[in-house]
């Protein structure tokens, strides 16, 4: 009787254990203990993506990359960044061209996201696409610790994984070039320490 109950013991800690696998460890947004494994075939920690720290943050990089594959619409891109906390507009150009585009008052061509898509230009104008870029990182100069006459005043660093993410998943024939026009400034002092 005492062998069967040890037996018994062992077995049902094997049944909880694979009941746990199953129920948790086999959801990406709830596992922790196959967490690495998970990563591991999914190809992270990516250097395109913000550095994880947390199991939470973790698991959140990990359901991005198996829930956010394909795509190549303004809409997707910008999705993409607001879920990794970044607000970007994306502009797509198409040049003037005789056949297509109308001949005279052309302010009211807007495709249909409202956006004002003809423009002037070369026929290589199609594939440029410009990034507007809601916040970037302000490097102010600091006496004793930058070069006068060397370092700017300000410096605009754009965040990597922005960059590296929008070439990466970027159609072939694409350029991005990034705008930063419509920052928005608190101050003349704002980013200071």
């Amino acid at each position: 009787m005492q062998t069967v109950n040890g037996l018994a013991n062992y077995w049902g800690f094997v049944d909880g254990r694979a009941a746990d696998l199953l129920a948790r460890e086999s959801d990406p947004r709830q596992t922790i203990e196959l967490l690495p494994d998970w990563e591991r075939a999914w190809g992270l920690p990516d250097p395109c993506l913000p550095s994880a720290t947390t199991i939470a943050e973790r698991q959140r990089m990990l359901v991005l990359i198996m829930t956010y594959l394909g795509g190549q619409s303004r809409a997707y891109f910008e999705g993409v960044m607001e879920w990794l906390g970044y607000t970007i507009q994306i502009k797509e150009f198409a040049p003037f061209m005789a056949g297509v585009s109308q001949c005279g008052d052309t302010r009211n061509m807007f495709d249909n996201t409202g956006q004002f898509r003809w423009y002037i230009g070369p026929p290589e104008l199609r594939f440029y696409c410009s990034i507007e870029v809601g916040q970037v990182g302000l490097t102010w100069f600091r006496a004793g610790s930058g070069q006068a006459g060397v370092d700017h005043h300000l410096e605009f660093s754009v965040p990597q994984e922005l960059q590296c993410l929008l070439d990466r998943w970027k159609p072939a024939q694409t350029y991005l070039t990034m705008d930063f026009s419509l920052l928005a400034f608190g101050g003349p002092m704002q980013g200071t320490p």
